[in-house]
């Protein structure tokens, strides 16, 4: 790679990244993952001579998703470089360096969406309701209960402090995706379970750790550690299935829409900006949309006999 070629877009990709982080607000985790993507179109337009954008058009853009597809990523994989490119190319078009975004019109493979699997009610009752099994499990219970009750992401719980539920508090601010601030409820079992972790986290955590959630060295409980919590509590109970903040999350979700049948107000304690997001997230079956229709609208109530 010349110098001259990796000057043309390696100063414009931390420069849009920067952009991200101080006017979009975007986590670091959402960063790093457009710093890897536009590094890969960077390497691609090193290996092709170019180095303009002058030079960059569909073509350019098709030629490197379809590279990537013979090296075998997956078809989710090629939909995220081509958004992260979108973004890249209408930043350049705003800081009139580009005209036109090459990368619009540009389809990667079809693919279909997986979505988390649903652990049921009352399956995640019958594990929530089981007697907790030493100190460990009273702070593992109380993150189960605060990511079910509360339908969090893993990065929200992972940044709660306990001074947001210290006082007996049944609603909590979150601060989810792109900084957005959102309410969420905590219901009398999670409530409960705070309360237990909320004494013992008193004897564990480390003199001015305000986290809520600790690990055994007194500082805020890890991003993985959490995750590693959740498979460990959910073995202790004979869950048998890979428990993790997502699926749980899903569950919420899932759970709510279900007894409800209100997609706006579950949009709302998700965070999602977009409907669209929440209709995609949630998976209902046939059946239980026929029942709710049946109930619900006025045509469709039967008389009775």
């Amino acid at each position: 790679m010349t110098s001259e070629q990796e000057s043309f877009l390696a100063p414009l990709i931390t420069e849009y990244c920067d952009y991200l982080k101080q006017e979009k607000h975007y986590s670091p985790n959402t960063i790093e993952s457009a710093q890897r993507d536009l590094k890969l179109f960077r390497e691609y337009c090193a290996k092709a001579r170019i180095n303009g954008f002058n030079n960059i058009d569909a073509h350019t853009v098709r030629g490197f998703i379809a590279a990537l597809h013979r090296e075998e990523h997956q078809p989710v994989s090629l939909h995220r470089y081509l958004s992260m490119l979108r973004g890249f190319f209408k930043y350049q078009i705003r800081r009139e360096r580009m005209s036109a975004n090459p990368a619009v019109g540009v389809r990667a493979p079809k693919f279909r969406r997986k979505l988390p699997g649903v652990i049921t009610a009352d399956e995640l009752n019958g594990a929530l309701n089981q007697p907790v099994q030493g100190d460990d499990d009273i702070r593992d219970s109380a993150i189960v209960e605060l990511f079910y009750s509360c339908g969090l992401r893993l990065a929200e719980l992972h940044g709660l402090n306990a001074s947001a539920l210290s006082a007996g508090q049944t609603e909590i601010t979150v601060l989810g995706k792109g900084q957005k601030e959102r309410v969420v409820l905590v219901g009398k079992p999670a409530r409960k379970a705070i309360d237990a972790w909320l004494e013992l986290r008193a004897k564990r955590a480390a003199v001015g750790e305000s986290a809520l959630f600790v690990g055994r060295n007194g500082a805020r409980f890890a991003r993985a550690s959490i995750g590693v919590a959740l498979k460990r509590w959910a073995a202790r109970r004979g869950l048998g299935v890979n428990l993790h903040p997502h699926r749980l999350r899903h569950s919420f979700a899932t759970h709510l829409l279900e007894s409800s049948g209100d997609l706006r107000s579950v949009q709302e304690l998700l965070g999602h900006a977009n409907l669209s997001t929440t209709q995609i997230y949630t998976h209902l079956d046939w059946k239980h949309l026929a029942k709710v229709y049946d109930q619900a609208h006025p045509r469709a109530k039967r008389k009775s006999d």
